[in-house]
Formats: C-alpha cells, sequence, structure tokens
C-alpha cells in the first residue's frame, strides 16, 4: 500500500476528518481483533488458521456472533485503516484483493474442515452468520 501510495502519481483524496478515520477505524479493527481472541482463548481452542481441523469447539459467540472471520475482518479492516491513512483511493483495490484471496485460498479451507468436524452445528452456523459481517 505504501508502494502504490507512493509512486503512483494519481489517486490521491482527502476530507476533513480522514486521519481521525483512519485512527478509529484502526481502534475497532483492534478491538475486534481482542475479542475474537479472547472468545478462541476462552473456549481452549485452536488459533492456528492452518489447521482448523484443529478446532475444539465451535465458537459462536461473542464477535462470532456477527462474523465467521472477525480475525480476518480486523485485518482488513487495519488495511483499509491503512489506506485511508495514505489517502490513495487505489489502496482499496490492494484490500479488495485481500478479501479474494482470503476468501478463495484461506477461508475457503477452513469452512470445509469445520463443516467436516462439526457438521450439522456448522451448517447452521454457516446459515445465520455472514462470512464477513
Amino acid at each position: 500500500m505504501y508502494l502504490l501510495d507512493h509512486f503512483l502519481p494519481f489517486g490521491e483524496f482527502d476530507f476533513f476528518g480522514r486521519p481521525q478515520m483512519a485512527i478509529a477505524l484502526f481502534a475497532l479493527a483492534l478491538i475486534v481483533f481482542l475479542l475474537a481472541l479472547y472468545r478462541l482463548k476462552r473456549a481452549k481452542t485452536t488459533l492456528d488458521p492452518m489447521h482448523p481441523e484443529k478446532a475444539s469447539v465451535l465458537v459462536n459467540k461473542g464477535v462470532f456472533k456477527y462474523s465467521r472471520n472477525p480475525i480476518y475482518l480486523a485485518m482488513l479492516m487495519v488495511l483499509l485503516a491503512f489506506g485511508l491513512k495514505l489517502g490513495n483511493a487505489f489502496n482499496t483495490l490492494l484490500a479488495a484483493g485481500f478479501v479474494y484471496f482470503m476468501n478463495h485460498f484461506q477461508i475457503k479451507h477452513e469452512e470445509e474442515a469445520l463443516l467436516k468436524k462439526f457438521g450439522k452445528d456448522y451448517q447452521l452456523y454457516l446459515k445465520a452468520v455472514r462470512r464477513w459481517f
């Protein structure tokens, strides 16, 4: 994002409150991340996204009632906050690329593993809670 902002000669934007909005979005991302981490730790389940099959419990309380992937949502919010801080509209394309990558190369595999592990309970969770927010 920094390189895109630094070397792209156009796409710059500014508006009243942009720096404050970036800080607020970053703070919200941090809160979402910490709440998700708290729920996972409290459930005594894995935090390792590379091995979702090691999950011992289906966590569907707290922030997990609103997002199936609150940690990835927090990461996206950090990217958007950084993009706002830099003030280059093309950074939103990088954030969109992050969403695409996560959906196709990470979340899809996690969902398959969790569906295999938790069956009908996870199927109901999929229907009740959106992937991102």
